[in-house]
């Protein structure tokens, strides 16, 4: 098929489009050039963010359009109102941040969703895309890690675990989180186009299980080769903090956990990483690689003092 990536060339999308391209698919790559392409891929050089910027797209048609970085129904409209429609699917990475608050755990594709949220754009553009018509397959990850991650979930950790800093984690550390890796993601992507149950579905699409902040960090100090009994870990009150002093910490502060029964069952998918697969592999083939030797801590002094 005549596949057009957004992107491509960073985290989620290197690892797609070697699945892509192993499957035989003419691909075509829209990026700001920053990056170089892979051999034998069309690239198509811009930035979506101006309208100007998307030309190299007018009047290209294509069967699949995959955007992994559309923030709002806007980022959408604008790339579909210069290719019209793909002919068979428009493959979206929302985020499981679309959801609300909720007192039911884990969260399935039928949760009520958060209108204020800062990823309801996507959740918008999941509505625009069916009000219009166009075949769509939507994933909503909560964490999504691995190499290549521009996002500090795991480097977090591995900077304290690492420089033998105290770790801090909110109340008694029980809340529970969700990791997923990159390229399990990227599998369930690729493995979407050609399910036709999947047109016009939403999926979670995560790791299988949730876990502790305090089992994250064990799992960081296992993949870093630290002791996890050696590992300081100092709680703070999450509810004294200010909004600035809430984003030192890298995660949400409540729990944030999704079902991934659907994607699993309709895509014949499972994650091929666990937890600890997961954080071994980002730390090997990332964060040892470039293993900063002066992180900024400065954060910390805001939750732990």
């Amino acid at each position: 098929m005549r596949i057009l990536v957004m992107g491509g060339t960073r985290f989620v999308g290197r690892p797609l489009v070697e699945l892509l391209l192993a499957q035989g698919h003419d691909l075509t790559l829209f990026t700001r050039g920053r990056n170089p392409v892979p051999a034998g891929v069309e690239h198509l050089v811009g930035d979506r963010s101006t309208p100007e910027g998307l030309e190299a797209l007018q009047g290209r048609r294509f069967d699949v359009i995959v955007d992994s970085s559309g923030r709002t129904r806007e980022d959408t409209r604008a790339v579909i109102a210069r290719t019209d429609a793909p002919a068979h699917r428009f493959v979206y990475v929302s985020s499981a941040g679309v959801y609300a608050d909720s007192d039911l755990w884990p969260l399935d594709e039928s949760s009520p969703t958060d209108p204020a949220s800062r990823h309801a754009g996507k959740a918008e553009t999941e509505d625009w895309l069916r009000a219009q018509g166009i075949p769509f397959t939507s994933f909503r990850p909560t964490y999504i890690v691995g190499p290549g991650n521009y996002n500090p979930v795991e480097s977090w950790f591995f900077d304290r675990i690492v420089h033998r800093r105290p770790v801090p984690l909110p109340g008694d550390g029980s809340t529970i989180t969700q990791l997923g890796h990159v390229k399990d993601l990227a599998a369930a992507m690729a493995r979407c186009i050609d399910v036709e149950a999947a047109a016009n579905r939403v999926y979670n699409c995560s790791g299988r299980q949730g876990v502790t902040f305090r089992g994250l960090v064990a799992a960081a100090a296992r993949a870093a080769g630290v002791d996890p009994a050696s590992v300081e870990i100092r709680s703070f009150d999450p509810a004294g903090l200010d909004r600035k002093a809430r984003k030192a910490f890298p995660l949400r502060l409540a729990h944030f956990l999704t079902d991934i029964t659907r994607v699993r069952r309709e895509l014949a998918w499972d994650p091929a990483f666990d937890l600890d697969a997961t954080l071994a592999d980002s730390y090997a083939n990332d964060y040892a690689l470039t293993m900063p030797t002066d992180p900024d801590f400065s954060g910390d002094a805001a939750l732990i003092g």
